[in-house]
């Protein structure tokens, strides 16, 4: 169907308007480099007054990789000093209570946690537009954040998994009692009304969940200009759980694991001599790469919770699939190590959870040791805990209310669903979607309020039910390849028998 000479002439317009808005925000960034210059902040050894940034790195666009990020704009060598942030740069709450009036209020509310004050700090800045001397920064903040705290009813059923949805609800009641703890405060410090609001905390909670970095002299954490640029690399397996058996009885000793994932990890940190955030190439990097930053290892639904954010391949994501009471008290392992791996495979523990568990009870006590070192029990035994395994997987597909077809399918309709310009177009989305469409609608309000997908409040709705289903549809495939591991497993044992 061609669009008529209105909406033709609506879509051109809402062109140059984006024109004009990418126009002016490549001017502001500029303006917020060479503000970030003037309080020392370099990726050179040689400081220009005109930009912080040059020397080894660049501001770009990874449209699949993490949005805006930092490029490198020469060929750069692991281990080399890629970026340093002064002290005095740094957003702390010490810095932030400088000012008299927050100092003094905030004296009379000493039950806050530190997070609480930091946020309720970042807020009071906030309000103080371009008179805060962070202006320059605080403008280029997101608007939104795709944290489980901001997720509404209908993201969190999204996610479809229990413990998914658990773990959103959580992170917003415990967002909403901080909230209300802090809002005295707030009061007495006489925010504007917008400050004030839940909408308005989240935010905020947001912004320091997802951008602070650690500090040895506050737990809060610090806001770190130009620093926060730097896009996440997961750095790999961890090398201190349950998961290094192997390699310990290969001969590597505890300590020289710990010295490596400390390394493995440690890709910016703040150096005292230098008083400044420092950050190192965790690799090598060719010209035009996205520069990463390693934060620390975290599952999918952790760097949702937090950062508000995903990875398609996590290394260290962990699925958890619904266990018998009697097979968590027939074992000692804590309840987080009995996880199937992002590669199909389940962890060392859940694998001696349930050989114990499939062996007679009155054998446990025998054979648990065995079990404990990674030890095959039986042929039988092995074969039994993966035909369960397996079986368990396949339920708990079955189960859920879409496939992996078709979380693929919404994925693509909804990376198409904000070129929709009427309720007839978004009608035709309806029969292939059903009720999960109708209660986007339904959550939006878009037809009460013949709203177009482009809007903005619409769009953060629909960034997050993206993260949603991209993470459903990553547990629905680690399944998945957990059946299909457990199954080769079965053929071979079973073959022997041949």
């Amino acid at each position: 169907m061609n669009p008529s000479g209105s909406e033709a002439k609506g879509k051109a317009t809402n062109t140059l308007s984006q024109e004009g808005e990418e126009e002016e925000e490549r001017g502001s960034l500029d303006s917020f480099l060479k503000w970030a210059a003037g309080l020392g902040v370099s990726d050179s050894p040689n400081p220009s007054s005109y930009s912080c940034l040059g020397h080894s790195l660049g501001v770009a666009y990874f449209p699949d990789a993490g949005g805006r990020g930092l490029a490198a704009v020469r060929d750069i060598t692991r281990g080399e000093s890629l970026l340093k942030v002064p002290k005095s740069a740094l957003i702390t709450t010490h810095s932030l209570l400088k000012d008299e009036r927050l100092s003094t209020e905030l004296k009379a509310h000493p039950s806050l946690s530190p997070v609480q004050v930091l946020t309720v700090c970042f807020l009071y800045e906030m309000s103080k537009g371009k008179a805060s001397p962070w202006h320059p920064y605080l403008l280029h903040l997101p608007r939104s954040y795709g944290i489980l705290a901001a997720f509404g009813e209908f993201e969190k059923q999204a996610l479809q998994v229990d413990y998914a949805i658990w773990a959103a609800q959580k992170a917003l009641s415990k967002a909403e009692y901080e909230w209300k703890e802090a809002t005295p405060l707030m009061k007495e410090l006489k925010l504007k009304p917008q400050f004030l609001t839940f909408r308005a905390w989240i935010w905020a909670t947001g912004t320091i969940s997802s951008r602070t970095l650690h500090i040895p002299w506050d737990e809060a954490g610090c806001l770190c200009p130009v620093g926060d640029l730097f896009n996440y690399a997961a750095p790999g397996e961890d090398l201190n759980g349950f998961e290094n058996v192997d390699n310990l009885q290969n001969g590597y000793a505890l300590d020289d694991l710990d010295t490596q994932h400390s390394q493995r990890l440690t890709d910016g940190a703040f150096e005292e001599d230098a008083a400044a955030y420092c950050f190192y190439a965790k690799t090598n990097y060719k010209k035009g790469e996205q520069v990463l930053l390693s934060y620390g290892t975290y599952t999918n639904l952790e760097l949702l919770e937090y950062y508000g954010f995903l990875l398609e391949d996590n290394p260290n994501e962990k699925v958890f699939i619904p266990l018998e009471p009697d097979i968590r008290s027939s074992s000692s392992w804590p309840k987080d190590s009995l996880y199937i791996h992002q590669n199909g495979r389940p962890s060392f523990a859940l694998m001696a959870a349930l050989r114990v568990w499939a062996t007679p009870p009155y054998q446990r006590k025998s054979i648990r040791h065995l079990a404990y070192s990674g030890s095959q029990l039986s042929q039988d035994n092995e074969i039994s805990v993966m035909t369960w395994i397996a079986k368990k997987c396949h339920a708990t597909l079955k189960s859920m209310p879409t496939s992996i077809e078709d979380d693929n399918l919404l994925l693509s309709f909804i990376d198409k669903i904000q070129e929709f310009d009427n309720l007839w177009e978004w009608g035709k989305a309806m029969p292939a979607f059903g009720g999960e469409f109708c209660n986007l609608l339904q959550a939006t309000n878009l037809k009460r309020n013949n709203e177009s997908f482009a809007s903005r409040r619409a769009k953060m709705l629909i960034d997050r039910w993206k993260l949603a289903v991209h993470w459903r549809l990553i547990y629905k495939k680690v399944l998945v390849d957990c059946i299909s591991y457990c199954t080769d497993i079965i053929n071979s044992l079973s073959s022997r028998n041949d």
